[in-house]
C-alpha cells in the first residue's frame, strides 16, 4: 500500500502546488486540459528531481484536494519532461479495478502532450513491478 496526497482533482483545469514534504499549499495556477484522474504524489518518496514520486488514482471516486488515500499500485507510466526521468506511478484505491491498456495509455498521452507539449514525451505503460521497483528505488530512508 502507499499513501498519495492529492494535488489535483479529476476534472479541474487547477494545478495545485504543494510543498512535498510539509503539504503546505504553495500555490495554484490553470492548466489547458483538466486532469483526467487524480494527481498527486507518494508520501514518503524522493523521486529523481528531488520531489515525490508523482501518481495517478484511477478511479471515478472524487477525491478532493488535500486528501491522502491509501492505493495499490497497477503499473508505471513511462515519461520524460524536460530531458529528465519523470515517471508517473498509476494506482487504484482498494477494492476498485482497473485495466493497463493502450486505452488508458491514449488518454495519458492526449493529457500530457496539451498541458506540457513538447517538452515532454510518454513512452510505455508498465506492469504493476515496475511501479513497485520504482517505488522502491525512491522510499525515502
Amino acid at each position: 500500500m502507499i499513501k498519495v496526497f492529492i494535488q489535483d482533482e479529476a476534472g479541474s483545469y487547477d494545478r495545485n502546488l504543494h510543498n512535498e514534504k510539509t503539504l503546505e499549499y504553495k500555490s495554484t495556477f490553470r492548466i489547458s486540459r483538466p486532469y483526467p484522474y487524480p494527481y498527486g504524489f507518494i508520501i514518503g518518496t524522493s523521486a529523481e528531481d528531488k520531489d515525490n514520486v508523482d501518481c495517478y488514482v484511477i478511479t471515478n471516486e472524487r477525491l478532493k484536494t488535500g486528501t491522502i488515500v491509501e492505493c495499490e499500485p497497477i503499473g508505471l507510466l513511462e515519461q520524460v519532461e524536460d530531458g529528465e526521468v519523470d515517471h508517473k506511478i498509476l494506482a487504484v484505491i482498494p477494492g476498485e479495478d482497473s485495466e493497463l491498456g493502450e486505452g488508458l495509455l491514449e488518454v495519458f498521452r492526449d493529457f500530457i502532450s496539451h498541458v506540457l507539449g513538447k517538452r515532454a514525451s510518454v513512452g510505455r505503460l508498465l506492469p504493476r513491478e515496475a511501479a513497485l521497483r520504482h517505488i522502491q528505488a525512491f522510499r525515502d530512508a
